[in-house]
């Protein structure tokens, strides 16, 4: 029986980020909270540069026939994807946001009609308590490779499917 002591540091793709150091879990979820795609990255990297890569990898099987679906018609996401560049970005493609803006102490109210929530954004926060709550693997990270805890995520999803496909 070998001893198997922590990484020096944590391991190979933890760095410090806005909350201390860590990795950071990217979520893509649909209207019932159920994964489409996942990413692991280091906690120093953005939010907002993951999104289009992920939107590159999503693949909606809609049950018709023809081949499936790149885009979401809507994406909704906190406040901390806020930005003119993704906003204009995700336009182009053809998808609406519901990104509400971030509020700053001296700016000054902008004009017109507030924006109504038609998205709901907390299933993305009962997925990810869903994914801790199931697999406490994936809620402290104990491995020093980074494709063996994107490992431990796919899996979590991957029974959370199986879960949903099984019981319905």
């Amino acid at each position: 029986m070998g001893l198997f002591p922590p990484g020096k540091g944590g391991g190979d793709g933890v760095e410090y980020g806005y909350k201390g150091k860590g990795v950071t879990i990217h979520l893509l979820v649909d209207k019932h909270g159920l994964p489409l795609c996942v990413q692991v990255t280091s906690a120093k990297e953005s939010e907002r540069a993951q999104v289009m890569p992920m939107l590159e990898r999503l693949c909606v099987k809609t049950g018709k026939r023809g081949r499936p679906r790149k885009r979401p018609l809507q994406l909704a996401a906190d406040k901390g994807y806020d930005s003119k560049e993704l906003r204009n970005q995700l336009r182009e493609k053809g998808i609406r946001p519901e990104i509400p803006k971030r509020v700053w102490k001296n700016r000054r109210k902008p004009a017109g009609r507030l924006l109504v929530k038609r998205v709901k954004r907390f299933v993305v926060e009962r997925t990810f308590s869903w994914l801790q709550r199931k697999f406490r693997r994936v809620a402290v990270r104990w491995e020093r490779l980074p494709y063996a805890f994107q490992g431990f995520v796919s899996l979590g999803v991957s029974f959370m499917w199986l879960q949903r496909l099984i019981v319905g």
